[in-house]
């Protein structure tokens, strides 16, 4: 069961502006990385759930980010179907990400008041995502998109929360343009957890780039 309301998520999200995307099948590896996440500030990990057994990886992982780093929020991404949702719920997820519309999940998820968030690529999805009652958006993939289509939506419909991901860095001149045209938040996976930072296991490095790019994008927002 969700540790956390999807309006406390959405809260979350908007306060931090940060959410980071990782996945790796090694427990031990994801518990270092999500620790080093954690101390860097972040207060959400989205677990994307492409590998076999992936499941089992993201139940310890939220068991431990449950025990050891209070205030940790834990979702899940990926996901494509509503079994896939109500299986990773089960396991505590707090919020459930998508890369595409799909009702079915809208439904499992609102039943159970768990924050989700569907990959939409025009305003007609994006509408329809915020009938079936999402917070906020994910503008997939952000690369093709860019950040004036975020701009030409705002214009409109200055109530619809945007979070980019694809085509997002730790840049700031790229978080300057997101930001400034005007999304609620990022998605930030291999540009911030790289590879290379998996290959020689550099924690504190991965720590020090997590800080700086809260820091950053506070600054952007001030």
């Amino acid at each position: 069961m969700a540790q956390y309301s999807r309006i406390e998520v959405a809260s979350v999200m908007k306060s931090t502006g940060m959410v980071p995307l990782f996945y790796h099948p090694d427990i031990d590896l994801g518990k270092k990385v999500l620790k080093a996440c954690y101390d860097g500030g972040a207060r959400l990990m989205e677990f994307t759930a492409r590998g076999d057994f992936a499941f089992e990886v993201f139940s310890e992982l939220n068991k431990y980010a449950i025990k050891e780093l209070p205030g940790m929020i834990m979702g899940v991404g990926s996901i494509t179907d509503a079994a896939a949702a109500s299986l990773y719920m089960q396991m505590g997820a707090n919020f459930i990400v998508t890369p595409s519309l799909r009702e079915d999940i809208a439904i499992v998820c609102n039943r159970r008041k768990v924050l989700w968030s569907p990959g939409c690529a025009t305003l007609t999805e994006i509408n329809r995502a915020e009938e079936l009652g999402c917070e906020i958006v994910k503008l997939f993939p952000g690369d093709i998109y860019g950040p004036e289509f975020v701009k030409g939506i705002k214009g409109p419909q200055p109530w619809t929360s945007v979070m980019p991901t694809g085509g997002v860095s730790t840049e700031e001149a790229n978080l300057k343009a997101w930001f400034g045209a005007g999304v609620t938040c990022v998605g930030l996976g291999s540009k911030l957890i790289s590879k290379e930072i998996l290959a020689n296991k550099d924690y504190k490095g991965l720590e020090t780039i997590v800080r700086e790019t809260l820091a950053k994008i506070s600054k952007l927002r001030n």
